[in-house]
């Protein structure tokens, strides 16, 4: 009898250890590079907040991420906790009907939207106030440009930065003393013009009442710029994302590039290392403040630990240690307010030749304006990079080709 009670403590250890084990909650999420290291970055950071939460990373690359994404909502099936999203695919997933609306409870997102740049919510909320992902980070539009090529050809960052003519003008002077391309594409100059001089509150193709904007004057002037860059030979006619447009910047054939801030981290980790030093940072050119993506991370509704989910979603866009870890990772520009003021912005950037260039990055986040998105934006934006390729390819009329464009995006909304 004495032999018994020992061994029912061990089997009762053992069956204990065993319920513990199973206890844990497993979070999947689903995410794209680089913004997968974030999740990489978090993982051992969350576990010691919540050490009865495992998280399973599955990461693709972009494309295949979102088209994975898109039919798993479609479907209802394979649907991870987690789920993140770049801003561009938003409209199109919430229109689904398959992420929850982390407008109402029990989330109630938008009490922290004050703690947020400014611009970041209202990218992810519908006509209709629902607020379909949570921001991560902000994509503030910044000019990249090569100092050893603008050196070359007796430029200085004024010249590219004072207005559009002016941008446009030493493209043709870059091209002329160094064979360098200004930009990689054309369509490149209109993205960012069509998202100039809008204010809070405004759409990019749509306006408060629905009606198509793409003939305005914004629009007109976003593609004789592109058309003036392609007819005097200055953009390289070359894909982002491409092969080629990574081996250009390789090369030091392509010597401008407006993104995010975050095409800092891309250009040192992997893009091109080997240019360590040769680039730095600028403002937009003409006084222009936009946003280049965001990456964003949203609840499906089919989600099995939606609980779990949303408390790790918020430890990600509203820890400030985390915060601040992701911007030293990925070079993410930070959403949370409380991590723009970190002395971390105030280190010079190595690659970047020992520029401060994430006080640019600031100033930036803190004056893109809060733009207001439509459920038929992609849609849009499809029709109308179809009809700049025309002007470009065809020399079709530009007046012509943007009526074309209302035309088309009026009817396709109606059939939608």
């Amino acid at each position: 009898m004495k032999t018994l009670f020992p061994l029912k403590a061990a089997a009762l250890a053992s069956l204990f250890c065993c319920a513990t084990a199973q206890a844990n909650t497993t979070l999947v999420v689903t995410s794209f590079p680089s913004l997968d290291d974030g999740i990489k970055a978090a993982i051992p950071l969350y576990k010691k907040v919540r050490p009865d939460i495992d998280i399973k990373l599955v990461s693709l690359a972009f494309a295949d991420h979102h088209a994975a994404m898109s039919t798993a909502l479609a479907s209802g099936s394979n649907l991870p906790d987690v789920m993140a999203v770049e801003v561009g695919f938003i409209g199109k997933f919430a229109e689904s009907g398959g992420l929850e609306d982390l407008a109402k409870p029990p989330y109630s997102a938008l009490q922290y939207r004050s703690r947020l740049a400014k611009y970041t919510v209202p990218l992810a909320q519908g006509q209709s106030g629902n607020l379909s992902a949570m921001p991560m980070d902000v994509g503030a539009g910044a000019l990249f440009y090569r100092k050893d090529l603008l050196d070359k050809a007796g430029i200085s960052e004024a010249d590219l930065t004072k207005s559009w003519d002016s941008y446009i003008d030493a493209g043709k002077k870059l091209k002329a003393s160094t064979g360098a391309y200004l930009i990689a594409s054309a369509g490149e100059i209109k993205d960012i013009l069509i998202r100039s001089g809008l204010k809070d509150g405004d759409g990019i193709y749509f306006n408060k009442k629905g009606e198509v904007l793409v003939t305005s004057p914004r629009f007109v002037k976003a593609f004789e710029l592109a058309k003036a860059a392609r007819t005097a030979g200055i953009d390289g006619k070359i894909n982002p994302w491409s092969n080629e447009w990574a081996e250009g910047f390789r090369r030091g054939q392509i010597a401008t590039e407006m993104m995010g801030s975050w095409l800092a981290g891309h250009l040192a980790t992997w893009l091109a290392p080997d240019t360590k030093g040769l680039w730095r940072s600028a403002q937009l050119p003409g006084g222009t403040f936009g946003s280049y993506g965001g990456s964003y991370y949203a609840i499906p509704t089919a989600a099995k630990e939606k609980k779990e989910a949303w408390e790790f979603i918020k430890f990600l866009a509203l820890d400030r240690d985390m915060q601040i870890e992701m911007f030293r990772k990925l070079d993410t520009f930070p959403v949370l307010i409380e991590a723009q003021n970190d002395p971390f912005l105030d280190q010079p950037i190595d690659f970047l030749g020992g520029q401060k260039a994430r006080q640019l990055w600031k100033v930036a986040a803190a004056k893109i304006p809060a733009i207001a998105v439509h459920r038929a934006d992609p849609v849009a934006q499809e029709i109308v990079n179809a009809e700049l390729e025309k002007v470009l390819e065809q020399d079709k009329d530009i007046k012509l080709a943007l009526a074309d464009a209302k035309t088309q995006i009026e009817r396709r909304v109606r059939r939608k």
